[in-house]
This record gives structure tokens, sequence and C-alpha cells, in this order.
């Protein structure tokens, strides 16, 4: 399990944390046969080799002039693997394979960039007196944005046909009792967003300054809302039913043709659920991944509401007579038998299958197994400020057109377990690993 500790700047520890993200982000590569690394699984996104450049130029262009005074040796492979897409508004991508390099030229470029980089983190640490930002806040970024890339390149190969990733041993089954569905009264009370600078934890920039909000009663369900609820909703006409979506959600609903989740299929009469190496009959206790208008939808459509990012916070991490715990089950650092969580398994798993990691308030599976969405639209705390060395991380998504979502996914990795992180994505795009818990006020 990756180390969960933010503020270590021991480089020994940190050197092996970079090659632990490295390892995950090669293993979601090698799902991919050598003919499909041209291929382009979700059409808002890049094509796959993209993806294989950038996260070594990511770090090039993080660390080798400003930490290490390099000079680049590939200055065009660094800027065409600079950025990738955000998938709001614009064209599509219409890029052909024969306009990107080889894989061959790709390989050797992450191999080069990976070997220069680590001799000068084997030398010891620079001088970083003169820099903003120590080389440890540095390196966290590098690390951070790798292991997130390892969830998103998972959900974008999710979308990858069958036949054309390599199958890969799954770990055994986890057995689960059966779902009850029912809410838990959450009685009022504060709850802590973000972290403090004070605390000298390594955190993005949207999760500074820490900020208290007083939160009043409400309801919340006991459990992420499954497939087998989802079906009743589909069932019940949810996808037809126009007064249970808003303009804009009906209008990308009608343009696209939804009817149904992105990693669901019909197969005559019967559902299944798309999983990354395989289609398997619907988990009918499994939660369902759907878009933001989709949760929106739902929730209407069961009398209930999609909880802000106070409520979902003061459900998982508060205590009747206590402050804030550090995860919903108390302050031991993440572990197997406390979540889907942290790259052991590809797909989600029945959302009674870690009776140990309930909240104070005996709310379940809030970490792992599926993100959550909330209402509250993605902005700044009081406090924001920008990282010098990457403004538009946070701050180009402060729009009003992107959502938090809280919790953390199968692939989600332990340190970014933390009570403070914030994920967040615009309401029309159904790939995310992110699901439904509802409340009622």
């Amino acid at each position: 399990m990756l180390a969960t500790q933010n503020n270590v700047t021991a480089p020994g520890v940190l050197d092996q944390r970079i090659q632990e993200a490295r390892q995950r982000t090669d293993e979601i590569f090698a799902l991919v046969k050598p003919e499909a690394l041209y291929d382009r699984p979700i059409a808002e996104r890049h094509r796959i080799i993209f993806y294989i450049g950038h996260l070594e130029a990511f770090d090039w262009n993080l660390l080798g002039e400003r930490i290490f005074g390099l000079k680049s040796f590939h200055p065009s492979f660094d800027r065409l693997f600079a950025f990738g897409i955000d998938p709001v508004g614009g064209g599509l991508p219409n890029d052909q394979p024969s306009e990107w390099p080889t894989v061959e030229q790709v390989r050797n470029y992450v191999a080069k960039v990976r070997d220069i980089l680590d001799d000068k983190l084997r030398e010891g640490s620079p001088d970083t007196n003169s820099q903003e930002f120590p080389l440890s806040t540095l390196l966290n970024v590098a690390i951070e944005h790798r292991l997130m890339h390892a969830e998103t390149l998972a959900y974008m190969l999710h979308q990858l046909p069958l036949d054309r990733k390599i199958f890969q041993k799954q770990p055994a089954e986890v057995s689960a009792p059966p779902v009850h569905p029912e809410m838990v009264e959450i009685p009022a009370g504060a709850t802590t967003l973000g972290l403090s600078r004070s605390d000298e934890q390594f955190g993005w920039d949207n999760e500074f300054e820490a900020v208290q909000v007083d939160v009043p009663a409400f309801a919340i369900d006991r459990y992420k809302v499954t497939n087998r609820q989802y079906l009743d909703f589909i069932r019940a006409g949810g996808y037809e039913t126009r007064s249970l979506w808003t303009d804009d959600d009906w209008k990308w609903k009608i343009e696209h043709n939804i009817s149904y989740p992105a990693f669901w299929e019909q197969n005559g009469d019967q559902w299944l659920y798309r999983g990354m190496l395989e289609a398997v009959p619907l988990p009918p206790d499994s939660p369902v991944y759907v878009s933001h208008a989709e949760a929106k939808a739902y929730a209407r459509w069961a009398d209930k509401q999609l909880p802000t990012e106070a409520e979902w916070h003061r459900a998982a991490y508060g205590a009747p007579h206590d402050a804030d715990r550090m995860y919903p089950w108390g302050n031991a650092e993440p572990s197997a038998k406390l979540g889907n969580f942290d790259f052991v398994r590809w797909d989600p798993v029945a959302v009674t299958a870690f009776p140990d990691c309930d909240s104070a308030f005996g709310v379940a599976d809030m970490l792992g197994n599926g993100w959550e969405w909330t209402s509250t639209p993605f902005a700044p705390f009081a406090g924001f400020e920008p990282f010098p060395f990457y403004p538009g991380y946070s701050a180009n998504f402060f729009d009003g057109k992107h959502f938090v979502m809280k919790g953390g996914s199968a692939r989600t990795a332990a340190c970014m377990l933390r009570r403070s992180f914030r994920n967040w994505f615009q309401p029309h795009y159904q790939y995310m690993y992110a699901g439904i818990r509802c409340v009622r006020r």
C-alpha cells in the first residue's frame, strides 16, 4: 500500500513513493494490447499514446529546469505531451494516429526522463532555499498527479473494447451481506473542510485554507445507491420523465441518446456490468456509476437531494461528541479491510462488503468503491492561492460548471483518501467512477 503521510520529506521515502506510483501507471498501460495504443476509448480524451508520454513530460516540465537546472533534450515532446483535454465545451479532438510519434520514440523519451531525474534525486536534494516551494512539495505534486492519472486511465480503459485488453488475474470476490437501504439521521454540528497551512501537510491548492462549517441536521443514505436501486429508476421511466431533469441535462441526454449508465450493457432482457476485464451480470448490490446529471435526476425521483460537500463531510468524519476524525472509521491508516481502494481491485464490490469502515454515525462505504457526487459547485475556500508552478490546476475549473466529488474509488491511491482531498467534474460526463448517496433535509 502506498504511504499516506503527505508531510514526509525524507528523500528516500519520496523516491520510494515515486517508484510505486510509476508501477501503478505502468500496470495500467500493460492492460493494453500493442495494437490498441493509438485507440481513443473516450471521444473527449486523447489517444492512449498521449498518456504514456504525458506523465514523464509533466515530471520533466515540473522539475527539470525549475529544480535541477536541466536543459531540455526533447523540447517538442515536452510540449506535445504537456496538457490533457478538459472535456467541457469545444469540439472533440480529431487527430489521427499517424500524427503521433511511434511507441518506441515515446517509450525512449519516458526512459530517458526517468533516468535523468532519478540520477538527480539520488545525488541528493538540491539547494532549494531560493525556491518558493520545497522539493518535497513538488515531488508530492508529481506523485499525486501520476496517481490521479492511474485512476483516470483506468476509467478510460474501462471503455476500451474487451478484446483490445490483456486479461489479468483478478482478486477473489468479497462476500457481503445483503443490502437493506435505509437512512441515517445526522445531528446538527460543525465540520472542517480543507487543510490549514499551519499543519505543514501536503495538499493541492484547492484544499487550503481550512474552514469550519456549521451543518444543520439531515438524514443521509447509509449506503451508496446500488445498481438494483438504479434499475428501479430506469424501469420507472426515469430517463423519459422530463420533470426529473434540468433543461441543460435533458438537452444533453437527448442529444447523446443517454438512456442508461455508461458502465452498463443490455443483452436482450438482461443487464450486464461492463467490468474492466469482462462483462458480468449486473451486480445488484454494487454501487451504480453515473454522471452528475443522472445522479440529480435519480435523487429527484427518490424525493431526496444530493448532499452538499459540508453535509458529506459531517456524515463521513463527524462524531456525536468529538472533533472530526481523520477517516470515517477513526484515525487508523487505510488498510485492505477498510474499503475498496488503493488499486487492489479493478471494479466495485457490494456496498456492504466492508463493515469495519462505518463512520461514527453508522454511514457505510464512504471511502473507496466509488466517488460520490455532491451538489456543491467546485469553488475556492477563503484564502485560496493557486500554485505558481501549476496555476490552472484548480482555478481553471472555478466556473460553476464543475461539482465536488468526495470519497474515492477502487483505483484511488491511499494518500488521496485524506479528509481534505477534493475531486471534481462537470455534470455531463458518464465515465467517472462516481455514484450517488442521497440526503433528505
